[in-house]
């Protein structure tokens, strides 16, 4: 059973949703950003994904663009983030971690040695938002073959025909993008989410995990009591940015910070 598998299954056994935070690989810095990343399972995420930063990451908004500026000027790249997550495997063997991103830097880097180290470092899963099914194979075969699941996404605009498609090749979770935009707009209402669920749960038995729009406690919280696993990504590089000082320097208390807002999201979902 794979990290992924195991914890969504202990989160049946639970009977609560998870909380899945995205935060982007070297921002701030190396140090910073690994630091938040460390803290992330004790704050109370149940998955992590990282985000690779990239220079035109179309499906992002302001907020998660300018984190990939941020780790691009402090010398992030695609090798740093593997490091990273090696760095996370040795005191953290249970929580999965899915890297995000867009497939341009994995192309350069070369696919097949991508999928060998990116399972070696201890990656879960993979979410290539510009990789839909039909053009994915090349990067599908190699990660299937080292262990790793490709994670794919649903949108409003996923109708009956294009559905089949889409989760025929997903494994993992499936990850339902709430809002048919980018990253970090309002989000959508709990009626219409909880419809186009009940649509995709008639065709997979994955787990599916919402995200895109969701920023607060309550909001988390209530996601949760339809979706297996919610997901927060903007809110969290928003508070990341707002502890920036003048200079783009991390403040003193930015980790604990923005470690105590996942304990906040966490909250609602373990008690509930």
């Amino acid at each position: 059973m794979s990290r992924i598998e195991a914890r969504f299954a202990a989160l049946k056994a639970e009977a609560r949703a998870g909380l899945i935070t995205f935060v982007t690989a070297g921002d701030p810095d190396a140090a910073t950003s690994q630091s938040i990343l460390d803290g992330l399972p004790a704050a109370g995420a149940d998955l992590v994904e990282l985000g690779l930063p990239f220079s035109d990451p179309m499906a992002d908004g302001p907020v998660i663009e300018a984190a990939s500026r941020r780790a691009l000027k402090a010398g992030a790249n695609l090798a740093a983030s593997l490091a990273m997550v090696r760095q996370f495997r040795l005191h953290d063997d249970t929580t999965p971690l899915i890297l995000m991103g867009y497939f341009n830097p994995i192309h350069a880097y070369g696919v097949d040695r991508f999928a060998i180290d990116a399972a070696a470092a201890g990656v879960d899963g993979l979410i290539i938002v510009d990789l839909p099914p039909e053009e994915a194979e090349e990067l599908a075969g190699p990660a299937r073959r080292a262990g790793i699941d490709i994670i794919y996404l649903a949108t409003p605009t996923t109708d009956a025909a294009r559905l089949p498609a889409v989760l025929a090749s997903a494994s993992g979770f499936l990850y339902y993008v709430a809002i048919a935009g980018i990253t970090g707009a309002a989000g959508a209402g709990t009626a219409e989410v909880r419809g186009a669920l009940a649509r995709i749960r008639r065709h997979t038995t994955l787990p599916v995990a919402v995200g895109f729009g969701i920023k607060t406690a309550g909001q988390v919280a209530e996601m949760g009591r339809i979706a297996d696993a919610v997901v927060v990504g903007s809110a969290l590089v928003q508070r990341l940015a707002d502890g920036l000082d003048p200079d783009g320097r991390a403040r003193p208390d930015l980790v604990s910070g923005l470690h105590g807002f996942v304990a906040e999201l966490a909250a609602g979902l373990r008690q509930g």
